[in-house]
């Protein structure tokens, strides 16, 4: 039964109205039980659910970064990994998911980019649309932001894109207006402003483009402390600010409506979408029944962390339904892998480990799709023919990133899996490995290995609660752990009994903004106080200062490691965010290098995991440049002169440049490949499983060949002077290669292209696997005024199979904005094949 919005509304007074506008905390609207509402909850994703709290005391399931979902090319597989995430968000009582992230890759610097999908907004699109259809039909809300032009980090609360209409149309708001199509739920406006406007003021394209022009009905959230203003971004079409209570609507906004400023039939429309969002996620009850919902345990399992809201029972992936609400104890299931089989209490870590994520008998297997969409994504850019390995080869495993995985970008994407496979792991369980650390890359040294027990105190030092940790990362924003009075908190103290494996100088390191006094054994070491640069607040939290100290320690002797720290407070809030970090005594640099050059001798491949860190691609700020960080260049060419087969596996959600290319025997890329990193790679080099990824965006081989760079404001603004040239057709334009194509990916097997025929807007092409390996085939078609990517499919064949497919050309292929859509009519040539720059098939249409 519809519920009348309208009706309800009258119902509410102005105070009521506006508090259901701005959060009631970091990640929840407020309840009005008078009308049936239950409390809204928000989570970050986009790889996995985070749920409230920003902590591994919740694990959450981590599939592969967004980069790596289009790399799959597969609109299906992503619907599929839609449905796991709202599987993930019922179980920890989330109704909105805060993803997909469709900004696009303008500039290879984008330092967020492994969290965006593509340089291309049709691909973006596509891939959102699936992305949001797959979430949504689990009853789950999503928000595509950042709405628009947030395609760079660099001052980004303050920076003002200068764009044209015709960019603005054609490309970065394309993906905006396909998930619009696909009936997206919400949409969340950036910090950045555009043509001088910021965008949660911006009523041009937030009311006259988004709610206007495409008939947008869900709701707009603000970024996290993006709205600034009361009247501005009231009128501007921001429906609800981020994160609460504090901020500038409240009694600031109630006054400017009391006053004429703000007609209160604009803060109606903000509610009215609000309550539609409700509805559609099962948090919205006649109120009549606001005690049955109450009785049914809509706000405790919200807060206790396992099911949705009380009253959305329904079966698994239904339409417009939450699907099935765990019930306490159902959160393993048989049959679902690696759930221990428990049917733990209600948000214990038991129920909610392994699997993480089976909502019921018809749950989706967490683990088992991140490992097939990992090697789904899994792009291999060369080979010599030493992949896949044949037998059981002696392996050399080199590099950092073998041993500690990096399966996820840093900021907001982070979540906690209960576990990660480290490619050491994943080989180690195939065949015969040798390891070798070569040289270390990272800035900051890791968390101190756990367990680890994070204590609240007050200003006493009673203790008000204690919290195990799996290591020394201390993390809670917005929400702290049961039994914690904010208003009482004085002190966080993390304690640990670490027991040294190595005699000599062990590092620690405390990582965070404020005071920390860390001793050993009782005896402070360090007592200082550090200090945030620059002018990003979320730095503190996404990137904050480092201090290390030296401490002499006995291999086989314990001891008892305390770092205290006073908590900061934004708007309001609690935040806890700091990290005790450590490392072992370890050989220098030259010693690590010569090390990994004898392994890698000594046996039949040598496999290098390459990859960027937490200070290259995060959340927060750009990159300086496309190198591989520290000396892992010098590394890949020393490994790779000691033995020609060698692998390099890189690590990354976004291009580097490959000084070493000509010198490997084959390149796999594995983007940010989540927490089957291990299992899945073991899969794809011994040939279990086929690479299956196309490039998203295209590869420079230099910087400074890329013909779109800039990303840093002058006089506060950033000028999208190449209009609608970025990726692709820039290179084009540009007429200089890449080093790999948009589009470009190469499989275990062989294709033939044999025949296109088109016909209108519909195009079919035959072709065939060559090879003699069943294999998956990318077929791309690019057609259109600017030649771009109008359509793909994913197709697949056995050995000397021929297969046909059919695929269906937008109308907006074929037009150009000029103040409104116009189609170019004439005859337009369409291109088949296996990249942007391997085309083999040609038609002609006439429009």
């Amino acid at each position: 039964m519809l519920v009348d919005l309208d009706e309800l509304i009258s119902r509410l007074d102005l105070p009521a109205k506006i508090r259901l506008l701005t959060g009631a905390d970091m990640w929840s609207l407020p309840p009005l039980p008078e009308i049936g509402l239950d409390r809204l909850v928000m989570s970050d994703g986009p790889i996995g659910v985070r749920g409230e709290q920003w902590s591994a005391a919740d694990p959450s399931i981590a599939l592969p970064s967004p980069t790596a979902l289009a790399a799959t090319w597969d609109v299906d597989l992503v619907r599929r990994a839609g449905g796991l995430l709202a599987q993930e968000a019922r179980r920890k009582g989330v109704h909105v998911l805060l993803a997909p992230t469709l900004n696009l890759h303008r500039s290879p610097l984008g330092g967020r980019h492994f969290e965006c999908f593509s340089e291309d907004a049709y691909l973006a699109g596509e891939i959102g649309a699936a992305y949001v259809e797959g979430v949504q039909e689990g009853g789950v809300a999503t928000t595509p932001k950042h709405f628009v032009a947030n395609d760079f980090e660099t001052d980004r609360f303050t920076v003002d894109v200068v764009v044209g209409e015709q960019a603005l149309r054609e490309l970065y708001l394309r993906p905006f207006e396909r998930v619009v199509e696909a009936g997206a739920w919400g949409v969340m406006t950036a910090y950045n402003a555009v043509n001088g406007t910021t965008m949660t003021e911006h009523a041009e394209l937030v009311n006259g483009v988004l709610k206007g022009e495409w008939g947008f009905d869900g709701f707009v959230v603000s970024d996290w402390t993006a709205v600034r203003s009361t009247e501005a971004a009231a009128l501007g079409g921001t429906d609800v600010a981020m994160p609460g209570p504090h901020g500038p609507w409240g009694g600031r906004l109630e006054e400017a409506v009391r006053e004429g400023r703000v007609p209160e039939s604009v803060v109606d429309d903000h509610v009215r979408r609000v309550l539609r969002l409700a509805e559609r996620v099962g948090a919205l009850h006649p109120s009549d029944a606001a005690s049955t919902a109450s009785a049914a345990g809509t706000a405790s399992a919200a807060s206790a962390g396992i099911a949705a809201s009380a009253g959305i029972a329904a079966s698994a992936g239904s339409a417009g339904s939450a699907g099935i609400a765990a019930s306490a104890g159902s959160a393993g299931s048989a049959g679902s892998a690696g759930s221990a089989g428990s049917a733990g209490s209600a948000g214990s870590a038991d129920s909610i480990a392994g699997a993480a994520g089976i909502a019921g008998p018809e749950g989706v297997d967490g683990v088992a799709l991140a490992r097939e969409i990992a090697t789904r994504a899994f792009t291999l850019l060369t080979n010599d023919g030493v992949l896949p390995f044949q037998g059981a080869p002696t392996l050399a495993v080199i590099g950092a990133a073998a041993r500690d995985a990096r399966v996820m970008g840093g900021g907001s994407a982070q979540v906690f899996p209960d576990h990660v496979v480290s490619p050491l792991q994943g080989l180690s369980e195939r065949t015969t490995v040798r390891y070798a650390l070569g040289t270390d890359p990272r800035i900051r040294l890791a968390p101190l290995p756990g367990p680890v027990t994070a204590q609240f105190l007050d200003e006493a030092g009673q203790t008000l609660s204690e919290q195990p940790l799996a290591d020394g990362e201390a993390r809670w924003l917005g929400q702290l752990p049961p039994g914690v009075d904010a208003r009482r908190l004085s002190t966080v103290r993390l304690r640990a009994a670490y027991t040294a494996e190595k005699s000599g100088e062990h590092e620690l390191s405390v990582a965070g903004v404020g005071a920390f006094t860390l001793a050993v054994n009782g005896e402070p070491v360090l007592d200082e106080t550090l200090g945030l640069d620059g002018g990003d607040p979320a730095a503190a939290f996404l990137s904050p200062p480092e201090k290390r100290i030296s401490v002499p320690m006995t291999a086989g002797e314990t001891y008892e490691l305390t770092l205290t720290h006073p908590p900061g407070r934004f708007g309001g809030m609690v935040i806890v965010s700091f990290t005790l970090g450590h490392a072992e005594p370890a050989p220098g640099e030259e010693e690590g290098l010569a090390e990994a050059v004898r392994v890698a001798r000594a046996c039949d491949v040598a496999v290098v995991v390459a990859a960027t860190t937490p200070e290259v691609e995060s959340e927060g700020f750009d990159r300086a440049d496309l190198r591989l960080p520290g000396r892992q260049d010098e590394l890949i060419s020393a490994v790779a002169a000691a033995n020609p087969r060698t692998v390099v596996v890189v690590n990354a959600g976004s291009p580097v440049e490959m000084p070493w290319l000509p010198h490997v025997a084959a390149v796999l890329l594995t983007w940010f490949p989540g927490q089957e990193a291990g299992a899945a790679l073991a899969d794809v080099l011994f040939g279990d499983a086929e690479p299956g990824g196309r490039l998203p965006t295209t590869w420079p081989e230099r910087l400074a060949d890329a013909p779109v760079t800039a990303v840093t404001p002058v006089d506060g603004k950033v000028f999208y002077d190449e209009g609608v040239f970025i990726g692709y057709p820039a290179w084009r334009r540009a007429e200089r290669p890449p080093a790999f194509w948009f589009g470009h990916g190469l499989g275990y097997t062989t294709w033939s292209y044999d025949s296109i025929a088109a016909e209108g807007t519909t195009v079919t092409v035959a072709v065939t696997n060559t090879g003699t390996r069943p294999g998956r085939e990318v077929v791309q078609v690019y057609t259109g005024p600017r030649r771009r990517l109008a359509a793909f499919d994913v197709v697949e064949a056995d050995p000397g199979q021929t297969v046909l497919t059919t695929l269906f050309l937008p109308q907006r292929a074929f037009q150009v904005w000029e103040d409104g859509w116009r189609t170019v009519e004439g005859e337009h040539t369409v291109e088949a094949g296996r990249s942007s720059a391997d085309l083999r098939l040609s038609a002609t249409v006439k429009i």
